[in-house]
């Protein structure tokens, strides 16, 4: 298993709403959208010596998606960056943090699906925990899951929601395979990305990945495209079939939880590491620790 418990985090105080309870005892409740129908949006946030790396960027994200659901009373920026500012200082955090931001649409009169149930105004959350990124330069093994990404005219990856159940099968696959992670391809059966992260391979020299048609807008995957410009490196974002995969010189994924991990392993063929994701994962590692939004003086 790539994640375990993790000691520093026994008496970590979480932020709702305002008010920081321990870990044990805090709640949302029964009526909260997020209980009743998986109603919200999130961002996974990396602190990193008192800095959130592209914290803009996410921030920006978890608000179009809030629009998209029609959600009403989004919190600004400045109050989600103040929010995780007090629960960070509550735990006296500012190193190798992961932060989960949550935004749900709120508490309902009664249960039920309809959004004119939320009177109230939203739920907010930040749960901040140590935890070393999840992936490591040893790499990681997929397998190809059944379970497929939806279409846009299906459920929309641009909107980064919290129904999670496509990833959650595909990890029951991954687990069931004894791989680390699964690779998932959109409804005709193109690449596109595993069940926590997006998927990069190498051919012949050239990155390539997937549109987005079918899988979110990832921070981490525009930031390495950025990074493939500057370093000169020729990229080809569009469909690829497994075979493409299957051939590739190189391969890894990229995630906020992991940065750029290398895929060593696909549907049991070996994947070289090569010099493509190495040169892409000191860049990113370089920028990541030099940049940043400052939340922990």
């Amino acid at each position: 298993m790539l994640q375990t418990y993790d000691p520093r985090n026994d008496d970590i105080q979480v932020w709702i709403n305002g008010e920081l309870t321990h870990r044990l005892e805090a709640r949302i409740s029964p009526f909260d959208s997020l209980a009743q129908g998986g109603d919200g949006v999130w961002e996974g946030l990396r602190l990193t010596r008192g800095r959130i790396f592209k914290l803009s960027e996410h921030l920006l994200r978890l608000r179009r998606s809030a629009r998209a659901m029609a959600f009403s009373d989004i919190p600004s920026d400045e109050f989600m960056t103040q929010a995780i500012r007090e629960c960070l200082a509550a735990n006296g955090m500012r190193d190798d943090v992961h932060i989960r931001l949550t935004l749900s649409r709120g508490v309902k009169v009664t249960s039920g699906m309809d959004p004119r149930l939320n009177q109230s105004g939203p739920t907010l959350i930040v749960l901040a925990e140590f935890k070393s990124p999840v992936y490591d330069d040893s790499g990681i093994t997929l397998i190809t899951a059944a379970q497929r990404r939806p279409r846009a005219d299906m459920l929309d990856p641009k909107i980064h929601h919290n129904n999670l159940i496509p990833s959650i099968l595909a990890k029951v696959e991954a687990n069931n395979a004894g791989a680390d992670d699964a690779l998932m391809l959109d409804d005709v059966g193109f690449i596109a990305e595993t069940n926590a992260t997006h998927f990069f391979h190498v051919r012949d020299g050239v990155l390539r990945t997937s549109t987005t048609k079918a899988c979110p807008e990832g921070i981490t995957r525009a930031t390495v495209l950025e990074l493939a410009a500057d370093l000169g490196l020729p990229v080809d974002v569009g469909d690829f079939s497994l075979t493409d995969a299957h051939t590739a010189d190189e391969a890894f994924v990229t995630g906020t939880m992991g940065g750029i991990t290398p895929v060593v392993s696909l549907d049991g063929r070996p994947i070289e590491r090569g010099p493509v994701t190495q040169q892409l994962a000191k860049a990113y590692a370089d920028l990541q620790a030099t940049s940043g939004t400052v939340v922990v003086g």
